[in-house]
């Protein structure tokens, strides 16, 4: 998730259990990682600046961890599910949408396995699930599959100009808009660049792509 805090570098949000442990225990990284640091409660100011002017529906927040985006969603109308392996992320993540006054709806569940309702969501949000391929491209046709009609699927990533300073240190996971160019053939892609955002003081901008795009009607 935007922005990374320090420690540590790789964003939380790449739910990716190879990365840290057998595929079978991987969500016990991640549920000392949030145990032991503090993870940003702003939303991404991407998903901010798109799904802004949309109607609330129904959304799915994948990788949601301690929920910046899904609680920003909840607050603006919609009644989200966020998915993500960790159960101390969850638990963060229900914490802060009482606090904000909302509620969201959790699942415990790896994101390399888990299969989402088909046409079932108006948004369908992936922030920084950094995975290789195929495991990239099976998730993001399951993504895509979960929307309805007219519904959007938004994707942020660290780009590879990022590599060392951001994300995980396996390029292969980063992203390019060329990389993503054709990876949602069942949608029209409205959006997809390469976005800056500040780094810390003195230091260069960081580097993502964003995509968005939809189920044509």
């Amino acid at each position: 998730m935007n922005p990374d805090p320090a420690p540590p570098p790789s964003s939380p949000a790449h739910r990716v259990p190879s990365d840290q442990a057998p595929a079978a225990g991987g969500e016990w990284a991640w549920d000392r990682r949030y145990a032991e640091n503090q993870w940003p409660r702003e939303p991404d100011p991407n998903l901010v600046e798109l799904a802004a002017p949309l109607a609330a529906g129904s959304a799915l927040d994948l990788g949601c961890g301690p929920g910046r985006n899904a609680i920003w969603l909840a607050r603006q109308g919609w009644q989200v599910t966020g998915v993500d392996a960790s159960a101390v992320g969850l638990d963060q993540a229900r914490q802060r949408a009482a606090e904000a006054g909302v509620g969201i709806k959790t699942v415990q569940a790896d994101l390399l396995t888990y299969d989402p309702p088909v046409g079932s969501f108006d948004l369908v949000v992936l922030a920084n699930v950094h995975l290789v391929e195929p495991e990239r491209g099976r998730l993001f046709a399951r993504a895509s599959a979960a929307l309805r009609l007219g519904g959007h699927l938004f994707v942020v990533g660290h780009h590879r100009d990022s590599l060392g300073r951001a994300g995980p240190p396996d390029p292969d996971r980063l992203y390019t808009p060329e990389q993503l160019r054709g990876a949602f053939p069942a949608l029209a892609v409205d959006r997809l660049e390469r976005v800056e955002r500040p780094a810390g003081p003195g230091e260069e901008p960081l580097v993502d792509v964003v995509a968005w795009a939809h189920r044509a009607v």
